[in-house]
């Protein structure tokens, strides 16, 4: 990861482990996908992987993608 500082994500989805207050999103990583993708078995140990190499694809819109970073809180 950059030691850059983090861009600021907002996610209203409180029920994901990451969420925080006033709907910041506290995952050290995030992981954006586009929806035909969305069924994709990811975890945080090994989802990075995936997503280092030159792997891209297009969305025409933002309704075209997911968000693959959220955990539900336990």
């Amino acid at each position: 990861m950059a030691s850059d500082a983090k861009t600021l994500v907002k996610c209203s989805v409180s029920n994901c482990h990451y969420w925080g207050e006033q709907n910041v999103c506290k995952a050290d990583m995030i992981v954006i996908e586009i929806d035909r993708h969305a069924d994709v078995k990811l975890n945080e140990e090994y989802g990075e992987e995936a997503f280092m190499n030159n792997h891209r694809d297009v969305a025409e819109q933002s309704s075209a993608t997911c968000c693959l970073t959220f955990k539900p809180k336990k």
